[in-house]
């Protein structure tokens, strides 16, 4: 099983924790085997050892079905103009949009990654407030596959293609027929599933501790049959935010910025109250390891400085070896 952290190959944050060297050296003291690394395309920190980049995950865009659609009426409805939507999606056409994620994917490809991460989903930073969707999962995984069959075509199998789980529109790990769907219809032979705990307890707003968690995470994949085999990774943390969305969904709030960009840094912190990124602290979690045998296992923990991350790691190996009864 490889084991990483998650981190952005970012200059900034490199330069912030003291170099490629002194992370390299954190990790291993870890037990890790490396980052699983997403690239910041604005501020890239390329002299990142291959040998340290043990996953990787692909650039993101949380609503982008409208734009891949081109329908421009709910575009301008979210973002007021042309202007905006060319400055978000570093273009106004479609092709813009492929070009950022085959410029990525070529990216992984050449730094030698064992897999790749794909986000399917869709959500717009209203919806992360009123909690009702413009789109249906259906509707996300059909663009979803059309998207990522364009992105693949042609491209050599040299590493797994894990689509990820979220609790917004598109791929939740939820219903075995929409897995079998998405997957059967994706034309890449490497293919598989990033199954996220956080995100999967988050499409159940009602767990109260990590135990009630475990229990719910187990059905899923009970749930699934066979198809649970196509989980080849884990994101592994926890979020229990059943009581703040219950709490702060249903309506926008009412100063919420009108302009994209303050809009977007008012929703961040909403955002990261609902996705925690908490390290497990309930010995039970090892249940979860044992019922997907993961190949590829990523601690993704709350970013900001690697003290705390690196801690917040330390803490939920801790509670494996617990669980292991080491």
């Amino acid at each position: 099983m490889i084991q990483t952290i998650n981190y952005p190959l970012s200059q900034y944050c490199i330069n912030r924790d003291g170099g490629w060297e002194l992370l390299s050296a954190r990790v291993k003291a870890l037990g890790l085997d490396g980052i699983e690394a997403i690239v910041d395309p604005d501020d890239l920190a390329d002299e990142c050892p291959d040998a340290l980049i043990a996953g990787y995950h692909m650039v993101f865009y949380p609503d982008w079905v409208d734009f891949w659609r081109q329908d421009e009426k709910k575009l301008l409805e979210k973002f007021h103009s042309w202007e905006m939507v060319e400055q978000i999606y570093r273009g106004t056409k479609p092709e813009n949009l492929m070009r950022q994620f085959r410029e990525d994917l070529a990216y992984g490809v050449k730094r030698h990654t064992p897999y790749m991460v794909f986000h399917v989903s869709d959500v717009s930073l209203e919806e992360s407030y009123t909690y009702r969707w413009l789109h249906t999962n259906k509707e996300v995984l059909d663009a979803a596959i059309e998207f990522i069959n364009e992105l693949l075509k042609g491209v050599e199998p040299s590493f797994d293609f894990l689509i990820e789980n979220q609790w917004w529109p598109g791929f939740t790990f939820t219903d075995p027929a929409e897995t079998e769907y998405v997957l059967s219809r994706i034309d890449y032979p490497r293919k598989g599933v990033m199954l996220d705990t956080g995100h999967m307890m988050s499409t159940n707003p009602r767990l109260r501790n990590q135990k009630e968690a475990v229990a719910y995470i187990l059905a899923q994949l009970a749930k699934h049959g066979e198809l649970a085999k196509a989980v080849h990774g884990m994101h592994f943390h926890q979020s229990l935010s059943g009581a703040y969305v219950r709490a702060h969904t249903g309506a926008v709030p009412a100063d919420f910025p009108t302009e994209y960009f303050k809009a977007f840094a008012y929703t961040y912190p909403h955002i990261e109250a609902i996705d925690r990124h908490r390290p497990w602290t309930e010995p039970d979690c090892v249940r979860i390891l044992d019922a997907v045998q993961p190949q590829f296992l990523t601690h993704e923990l709350s970013g900001g400085p690697r003290h705390r991350q690196l801690s917040a790691a330390r803490r939920q190996l801790t509670t494996i070896r617990k669980g292991y009864g080491k």
